[in-house]
């Protein structure tokens, strides 16, 4: 009986493939890393032929754990390093350069040209994005105007465009298919937000041929079919899409309006789901589609808000400080200190993001006494992920205008209790963490499940999303005021 679904996760350094069950529990899952390539300082590229052959790879290897046979497989669902951008031959499907991926800053002075040109407000109006080189509109540009042979594909119509989902969707229907879905496109800063499709201002503005560009398809749809991968029947749906936040709010099933996840990876991820009219910031947060289930659904959107530094600044004081071996060890040594001591750590070691975007800030480390200690230090680095991400929950409360649902976690920093306990009391929310951790592949399973009828309504998903640890407030309300503003102090100093 069909009922898995195969789920890629194509992340930034490796590619994971997994299977679910009906149930909703992941297993197997496989991830394969791959180059990440660095020609000049500032510029981030891949391979694409290198991506995909991560995916074929991550398939052969989880078909080999036999949990099922291919056959059994009922859809697959993609999730994706959101605006990485690549150009391929229609007619090969060779890729015509490297990807440009979503770090790459070779753009930036093209983006401050524009900015300085006066279109800032209109591209964040239009697309619900600041104007910047993170997205995908002016790698496409750079792209069109520094590959070989561009001009003379372009004129026989043999230019296909597209952020990663897109090529994968098109390598594994066999050329087939050339489409997106509308989180994706959300990403690129060509997509109007108000319409769900390409936006002719911002394609003459970035210098993007709307023709090269996929269709923009719901995330819970059929997308595209099956045919020639190894190892897969040809005809297997693809029917799920979303990009790797979009799909990890999906995978927590944060379905209503003040629902909002927060991802702690090297830096933290937070989405918060505002219901299906755009919300535009007065907060310095992005605004973005979240999913659309289906042609006739409303698209769902959310706010969304990233600090550069999370669990990276754990890594610098294991790597740069040395005080601890293993990041894992940051937990024991701030237990050994009741609380951070004074010691104030403001990590803006690449600048600040949301809600300050400040690229020119620095770290700071404030608050020191004869009396400090490691364990100090340690506190005040969990403190400062947990603040930073408090800094931006608040803002996503003002624009929303409501208070926030308990808040839902993951991530490899989610693993850490003390940093859990310390995000509740500054947030002074309930924090929730879910027994599948794999949230981006639980999204992107749940959204092709829900594609071909394995699951009928998000409620179905409700139900058999589970909950392993929930994190209550402790703090009191006078508690968490005096350390907040002890926070603030040392942001002040920092953005001096």
């Amino acid at each position: 009986m069909a009922d898995f679904i195969l789920a890629i996760d194509q992340g930034t350094t490796g590619s994971t493939v997994a299977l679910m069950d009906s149930a909703g529990k992941v297993r197997a899952s496989v991830n394969n890393e791959f180059p990440q390539i660095y020609p000049k300082p500032g510029w981030v590229e891949h391979r694409p032929a290198e991506i995909w052959g991560s995916v074929l790879k991550g398939i052969r290897a989880v078909l080999r754990k036999r949990i099922c046979k291919a056959s059994d497989i009922a859809a697959i669902g993609i999730t994706n390093q959101r605006e990485t951008a690549l150009l391929w031959d229609r007619e090969t499907g060779d890729p015509l350069n490297n990807a440009i991926v979503w770090q790459c800053r070779r753009t930036t002075d093209f983006c401050e040209k524009l900015k300085s040109d006066g279109h800032e407000l209109d591209v964040r109006h239009r697309t619900g994005l600041v104007l910047d080189p993170y997205f995908s509109a002016s790698k496409f540009r750079w792209l069109l105007n520094n590959t070989s042979g561009i001009s003379r594909l372009r004129r026989a119509g043999r230019v296909a465009a597209g952020t990663v989902d897109s090529y994968l969707i098109w390598q594994l229907s066999g050329g087939e298919s050339h489409v997106t879905d509308v989180s994706n496109a959300s990403r690129t800063s060509l997509m109007n937000l108000k319409t769900c499709a390409w936006d002719r201002k911002m394609l003459d503005l970035f210098q993007v041929p709307v023709d090269i560009l996929p269709r923009i398809a719901p995330s819970s749809a059929e997308l595209g079919r099956t045919q020639g991968v190894p190892g897969l029947p040809d005809g297997i749906p693809i029917t799920g899409v979303a990009g790797d936040q979009q799909a990890a709010l999906f995978g927590q099933a944060c379905f209503a309006t003040g629902d909002a996840k927060c991802t702690f990876g090297t830096g933290s991820f937070i989405l918060m789901n505002t219901g299906t009219e755009p919300l535009q910031s007065d907060s310095g947060l992005l605004t973005t589609v979240a999913w659309q289930l289906g042609e006739k659904d409303k698209p769902v959107f959310a706010l969304e808000g990233g600090a550069f530094i999370c669990g990276a600044a754990v890594q610098w004081l294991r790597d740069g400080l040395k005080i601890i071996k293993q990041a894992h060890a940051v937990e024991a040594l701030a237990r050994e200190v009741p609380d951070h001591g004074g010691v104030e750590f403001v990590p803006a070691l690449t600048g600040l993001g949301a809600p300050h975007w400040a690229p020119e800030a620095r770290g700071t480390l404030t608050g020191l006494t004869r009396g400090t200690e490691w364990g100090h230090i340690a506190r005040a680095t969990l403190d400062a992920m947990a603040l930073q991400n408090a800094d931006i929950l608040r803002a996503m409360e003002a624009d929303l205008g409501k208070r926030m649902k308990p808040l839902r976690v993951d991530g490899g920093a989610a693993a850490n209790d003390l940093l859990m306990q310390i995000q509740a009391d500054v947030l002074g929310r309930k924090l929730i963490r879910p027994q599948v951790i794999e949230t981006t592949v639980a999204g992107a399973c749940y959204l092709a499940g829900l594609g071909v009828g394995l699951w009928q309504s998000p409620k179905e998903i409700r139900d058999i999303w589970q909950v392993e640890n929930e994190f209550s407030v402790t703090m009191n309300a006078s508690a968490r005021r005096r350390r907040q503003a002890s926070w603030d102090k040392a942001l002040e100093r920092t953005l001096l």
